[in-house]
């Protein structure tokens, strides 16, 4: 593994004001959700960061100075729907990005596992979009950006529980974007390839037994097999298109699926 496991070059960033909002995302501990939640702060948003990763939110915290906005770390396990759809009452912007995977074969996939996925990743995320919309609606204004995957376009063998989750938040970010456009309200997916996440990290080991492969093969002949960009999507490269979405100049961007993908969708 040389070349593509290179991190690749730190996106530009553009300036855009979200002072006097209130941001909740979710799996802000680390990864993408960490680069959302940091990079909304630096714009100047109230940033409620939830995750069930204590140590997580605490080294997240250590990294507020200097931010223009806040960041309130929020210890949640989003299993508990009655607890996440409480949380996201008042907030102005969402980003359901919580996440988990597991790569196995359909006939072999844990039925527990399959449906803690789908609750985490599709049931939360509609209950928190449920506690948000009445402010949202309230004040005639809303960003929700919910982080789907090149997998909520494409499927892929072995993340049967995955692929479910991607595919039914594409359908609830479409409803909630007919539901809240006369409400000043957008619902967009931002569907990143793979990117460099301890969540994908974790995959080489059982991407290796499912394919037969050596682990040190995963990365070049699975992960980045169809993508003409052959390098990992940064975090850091998710959070500024969320940030634009989240912002008065994407008023008009509803409805639809952004691909971060390095060109997989385009075959």
């Amino acid at each position: 593994m040389t070349a593509p496991t290179a991190p690749g070059p730190a996106p530009h960033t553009v300036t855009l004001d979200l002072g006097g909002r209130t941001a909740l995302v979710t799996g802000a501990a680390g990864g993408i959700g960490r680069a959302c939640a940091l990079r909304l702060a630096a714009a100047g948003a109230k940033v409620r960061a939830v995750d069930r990763d204590a140590d997580g939110l605490a080294a997240l915290a250590k990294q507020t100075s200097g931010l223009a906005g806040a960041l309130e770390p929020q210890l949640l396990d989003l299993t508990d729907l009655e607890a996440a759809e409480a949380a996201a009452a008042g907030a102005d912007i969402l980003v359901n990005n919580a996440g988990l995977q597991l790569v196995r074969p359909i006939e072999e996939f844990p039925p527990d596992v399959f449906h803690t996925v789908l609750t985490v990743m599709l049931e939360a995320p509609f209950r928190i979009i449920r506690g948000a919309l009445p402010h949202m609606y309230a004040q005639g204004w809303g960003r929700i950006v919910n982080i789907s995957s090149v997998h909520g376009l494409r499927a892929s063998a072995y993340k049967s529980a995955y692929v479910s989750a991607k595919h039914g938040l594409e359908g609830l970010s479409k409803t909630a974007a007919l539901e809240g456009a006369p409400h000043g309200v957008t619902s967009v997916c931002v569907n990143p390839g793979y990117v460099r996440t301890p969540l994908v990290e974790k995959q080489i080991a059982d991407q290796a037994a499912a394919h037969s492969l050596p682990e040190d093969r995963v990365l070049s002949d699975v992960l980045l097999k169809d993508s003409a960009i052959k390098r990992l999507v940064e975090p850091e490269e998710v959070a500024e298109a969320v940030l634009y979405l989240c912002s008065p100049q994407a008023a008009f961007i509803t409805g639809t699926s952004l691909a971060l993908d390095g060109g997989w969708t385009a075959h």
